[in-house]
């Protein structure tokens, strides 16, 4: 009588302690201003801020995985990492293989071209006939070859340099999402311009594999960013890195 007592108060006691921590292994390029970038040796940026927060509020540790952007995917789907947190445009495709937090930043592709040459550009038509480059992994290039007349565009795809090549006139072009870009032009020495209005709605988003551990952290997280959009931490990350609310909060 006495041990099923003492055994059923232990078990009370063991269901009241909190979960354990967890580690969420995030992944980034460290190489997207003002998303996720290094300067002085310090990773930081929106992504940066975004996840910590959300750790806060999960009572997880996070540990930040850079590599290569066009990594990332792969890295996911490899289970070598937890999440992707690197403006990840929600796309079709990926919602076929991933699933997908709630979207924290609303956002729009955007043409830069060398300072100068904005005048004749108003809109994607009138990449017809240039030479357009866009970074390597990122669905800007699948949003260039949807276009009805994408044959008629020349797309690179970049690792890096995007934006001194097409300061020096080596390609017409890049696309970009809006507020990335409008960071860039503001922040960069090189002479870019925003060419035309932004076009094709981006919704951003944390993907995660598409199974139960997945689905379960993906909860979890989804749950704290609708407190982090509730309270204004949200809001408040926005217009630290990007002098603007993007988050769709209000």
């Amino acid at each position: 009588m006495f041990r099923a007592l003492a055994l059923a108060a232990a078990l009370a006691g063991t269901t009241a302690l909190p979960a354990l921590a967890e580690t969420i292994r995030v992944g980034m390029s460290g190489g997207y201003f003002p998303f996720t970038f290094v300067r002085q040796d310090k990773l930081q940026g929106f992504e940066v801020d975004l996840m910590n927060a959300v750790a806060e509020r999960t009572g997880d540790e996070v540990e930040f995985v850079t590599m290569s952007f066009s990594g990332l995917i792969g890295a996911l789907a490899s289970g070598r990492i937890d999440t992707i947190a690197n403006q990840i445009t929600i796309t079709p495709e990926r919602e076929a293989t991933f699933t997908f937090s709630q979207p924290y930043v609303y956002d729009g592709a955007q043409i830069v071209v060398k300072r100068g040459n904005e005048a004749g550009i108003t809109g994607p038509e009138d990449l017809k006939g240039r030479t357009v480059a866009v970074n390597l992994g990122s669905n800007f290039e699948q949003l260039l070859r949807a276009l009805p007349y994408a044959d008629e565009i020349d797309i690179r795809t970049y690792e890096s340099n995007i934006e001194q090549d097409t300061a020096l006139g080596r390609v017409d072009a890049f696309v970009m999402d809006r507020v990335s870009s409008a960071q860039v032009i503001a922040k960069s020495p090189l002479p870019l311009a925003l060419a035309g209005k932004p076009f094709s709605e981006i919704r951003n988003a944390l993907p995660f594999r598409d199974d139960a551990e997945g689905h379960a952290l993906r909860d979890k997280v989804d749950a704290a960013l609708t407190e982090m959009k509730a309270d204004g931490t949200l809001k408040a990350i926005s217009e630290k890195w990007l002098d603007a609310d993007v988050t769709g909060a209000d």
